[in-house]
């Protein structure tokens, strides 16, 4: 039997009456905070964002936009899959533009209408400022991709190149690294239409890297770094705090770096501090939260940062990719294992508490079983508080796809995949002996006096009530949160059993009381204070 969606007549491929756009972002945060530009951009227009769902019933999408990822192959077959489904629904009737953005566009720009020959238009990283003329269909600035007239993409080669289309300034823009000569970023992320909840955020410090690393296609898509001007970071975090937002993530490919291409005095410590007094004069228990370190860069003035700063939490996001120095040498790290060690070590030692998360590749080319055993032991020696671990993925023109082109040097899939799961499987035993261990401090007979407590930022309900917890109570309901060292999306949660009804964006003072896995049980410290009472004598 024929579905009835696809009995539709096509709707029709004028662009006047586009009122109603939905939204696909796919990747990193820093792919989001474009999404949320663009969208920022199509609700000045006048265009109503809807919610991207191919299964509802309801009104169609006059127009879908799909901003891509296009960093590994396994992202581009996810980014193709999401447009061949928004072409199909074009096809069936239900939409009548599809718009396809972001770093597979400009990876790939070539290929694209070979791969989805039903897409309508195409926007590359460095012009988002082209995304409402792309939803209406206007006429474009610059030649058509083919010869009929459609699609219409905007698509510049570089960031120099579109600061110039736009009349802006470009001496030193992307050409001279890290110099201190760089002019800077020039695109804006202020006025987004947020996707994250009210109360947190990601706030982009710069755009691009200069570390040239051997698997990354990165400097290729995004270019090199440009630092965004500190008055524009402390405005656009203004803007966010004013906002509602209580958690800034500051972002980057390559965050201490920041202000070595425009010699910004002081750097990411200078940077550190003038948004955390923006942030103590806000939102005075507000989060800022540093992602993407990297290590070859990592200034002692960092970490006293970090240490001194009251709100900077105690937490890094630091990519370190392996611990053998073959390998290091190999994916062009310009750094070795005993500096990584040294440099875990100290920012634990200099800062208490100090939470670290990392990521490793397994499989890189001419990875041996001694590179790898070498890599066992940095983890179980250095017991991360969080870890991700990416089985090696060749990408067209970098050095590493060329070395995986040799035999010799290519390791075998099925290996990869064992050495992944080795190393996850050594990750998860340290998370959740280090999870145990902090529950394990909470003793149900005496609940007021025992256990971790941490202030945890609820997140969201859950849907179901929490089940009875020995010393606590009778239940409650659920609510996922986190503390200083949990980042949103990619860490474990802890779980808040609460009396009370509690709000996303809440900070509430929670006890530790059990364990799940990865993640952590906790219960209001105002709950575990009323059952604490005196006998009264009559």
């Amino acid at each position: 039997m024929t579905n009835a969606k696809s009995q539709k007549a096509p709707r029709s491929a004028g662009t006047g009456d586009i009122r109603t756009v939905s939204f696909v972002s796919l990747g990193c945060p820093k792919n989001l905070v474009d999404s949320e530009k663009m969208l920022g951009l199509l609700a000045q227009d006048g265009l109503l964002p809807v919610s991207h769902d191919p299964s509802s019933s309801g009104d169609p999408t006059d127009a879908v936009v799909i901003n891509t990822c296009g960093f590994l192959e396994a992202s581009k077959d996810e980014s193709l899959s999401v447009i061949h489904d928004a072409i199909r629904r074009k096809e069936a009737g239900e939409v009548k533009r599809v718009i396809v953005a972001g770093c597979l566009v400009q990876r790939h720009r070539a290929k694209m209408l070979e791969w989805a020959p039903g897409i309508d238009a195409m926007i590359g990283v460095f012009d988002r400022d082209h995304i409402v003329h792309a939803v209406r269909g206007a006429a474009p600035e610059r030649n058509v991709l083919t010869a009929d007239g459609s699609p219409k993409y905007w698509i510049a080669a570089n960031a120099l190149q579109a600061a110039k289309d736009r009349g802006m300034k470009t001496a030193g823009l992307t050409v001279n690294g890290k110099d201190g000569k760089g002019i800077g970023y020039f695109e804006d992320d202020s006025a987004r239409l947020r996707l994250t909840p009210r109360h947190y955020a990601y706030l982009r410090i710069s755009e691009g890297c200069n570390q040239n690393c051997a698997f990354c296609t990165i400097p290729s898509i995004r270019g090199k770094m440009r630092s965004k001007p500190i008055d524009r970071i402390i405005a656009e975090a203004r803007e966010l705090l004013e906002d509602g937002a209580f958690e800034l993530n500051l972002i980057g490919q390559d965050t201490t770096s920041y202000g070595d291409d425009i010699g910004f005095s002081g750097g990411l410590p200078a940077m550190l501090r003038a948004v955390n007094d923006a942030v103590e004069r806000l939102s005075p228990q507000g989060w800022v939260r540093l992602m993407y370190a990297y290590p070859s860069t990592f200034s002692d003035a960092m970490i006293d940062a970090i240490a001194s700063l009251p709100r900077i939490v105690k937490y890094i996001d630091i990519p370190l990719q392996h611990a053998s120095n073959n390998m290091l040498r190999a994916m062009r790290r310009r750094v070795t294992a005993e500096h990584q060690r040294e440099l875990i070590l100290k920012l634990r030692e200099r800062i208490p508490g100090m939470a670290v998360r990392t990521t490793f590749i397994s499989g890189f080319p001419g990875e041996s079983e001694d590179d790898h055993e070498q890599l066992m032991a940095f983890v179980d020696e250095m017991g991360f508080d969080a870890m991700g671990v990416f089985e090696y993925s060749p990408e067209d023109h970098t050095p590493a796809g060329t070395m995986e082109a040799d035999p010799a040097l290519r390791v075998p899939a099925e290996v990869k995949t064992r050495r992944r799961a080795e190393l996850m499987e050594l990750q998860q035993g340290i998370a959740f002996e280090q999870a145990a261990f902090v529950a394990s401090h909470f003793d149900e007979k005496r609940p007021a006096e025992t256990g971790h407590r941490f202030d945890v930022l609820i997140d969201k309900p859950m849907a179901s009530e929490g089940r009875p917890t020995a010393g606590v109570g009778a239940g409650g309901r659920l609510y996922k949160g986190r503390a200083y060292f949990q980042a949103p999306d990619i860490d474990s949660v802890i779980y808040v059993q609460s009396r009370s009804p509690l709000a996303p964006g809440e900070l509430v003072r929670c006890v530790i009381v059990a364990a799940d896995g990865y993640d952590l049980i906790a219960t209001p410290v105002v709950d575990v204070e009323k059952r604490v009472t005196l006998n009264v004598m009559r």
